[in-house]
């Protein structure tokens, strides 16, 4: 029996802890990885920018033809009864207590079929833990990164749990000691196995277009926010590699990463090969929206 940590979670109508939530070996989540699921960053025991993430599961749901089994209120009040529920779990209040709130909705259980079979009941699970961010050293000197081409589907903008592909891709990055693995398809960036990736030339902050070969991250709405209080340009487009390896900057942006500045790709530098001037500016407006979040949420409940 594996040895999980008793923490909340929610399943199917029911909260109870990880070691006691079961579901059918004939699960198509299971058998398929046929459902799809979101992260969302819990900063203070306040979801950040909820909306968006309930946004994204209604593009994917939608992509799978499945019905969103609860309204946005039933799924915010299940994550914060988890938020609380872990918080008292570790002796703190939720005010207290960063997290990560895993929701995953599959289409159900059925005899194996590929055919997507109708009125089956959906399975939620949803799960929270301690968020990990990246450590006060990889802020300070960046982090290193290798490339590789995108062998994946070409239906990446949905949040699928079929991620193999990207558990291959991440393995590349993790066999070189690396933290992410850049990929490009047909020459042209696209994304890393777990995080969106940006570069930096002359001041202006490029990412790839929202299409179906890259995971559209809540951070793309966020970045183009920020960049646009700073005053950093800011365009979505095709990125050459030649356009990635000659960058100023590179950036990775994810729920758990934040943004994060990319100093080394495949061994070699990228532009001084320490943190730009652009993600600095980024990393320190990104801790301002989450403050401003934090508090907006607290006044809301007062």
């Amino acid at each position: 029996m594996h040895n999980l940590p008793e923490i909340p979670c929610y399943l199917n109508g029911e909260f109870t802890t990880l070691p006691h939530a079961k579901i059918s070996v004939m699960d198509r989540g299971f058998i398929f990885g046929d459902g799809v699921y979101e992260v969302l960053p819990v900063y203070g025991g306040h979801p950040f920018r909820l909306a968006q993430h309930m946004a994204r599961l209604d593009r994917s749901l939608g992509e799978l033809r499945m019905a969103n089994p609860l309204t946005r209120d039933q799924w915010s009040d299940i994550a914060r009864s988890l938020i609380a529920s872990y918080a008292q779990s570790k002796g703190v209040q939720p005010d207290q207590s960063d997290q990560m709130v895993y929701i995953q909705v599959t289409r159900g259980v059925a005899m194996r079929d590929h055919v997507m079979p109708k009125d089956i009941a959906p399975t939620v699970f949803v799960m929270t833990n301690a968020m990990r961010m990246p450590s006060d050293e990889d802020r300070r000197r960046g982090v290193a990164c290798v490339t590789a081409d995108d062998f994946r589907w070409e239906k990446a903008h949905i949040k699928s749990t079929s991620l193999l592909g990207s558990v291959f891709s991440r393995q590349i990055s993790f066999d070189a000691g690396a933290t992410e693995t850049v990929m490009f398809r047909d020459n042209f960036l696209s994304e890393a196995a777990a995080s969106n990736v940006w570069i930096v030339k002359d001041g202006t902050v490029c990412g790839t277009p929202k299409d179906n070969l890259v995971l559209e991250g809540i951070r793309y709405g966020l970045i183009e926010e920020l960049c646009l209080a700073q005053g950093i340009g800011f365009a979505l487009r095709r990125i050459s590699r030649e356009e990635v390896l000659a960058a100023d900057e590179i950036l990775l942006s994810s729920a758990t990463k934040e943004v994060l500045s990319v100093t080394t790709l495949d061994g070699q530098a990228v532009g001084k090969g320490v943190p730009g001037p652009v993600y600095l500016k980024l990393h320190a407006a990104y801790q301002t929206a989450i403050a401003q979040s934090k508090a907006a949420a607290q006044t809301a409940r007062e």
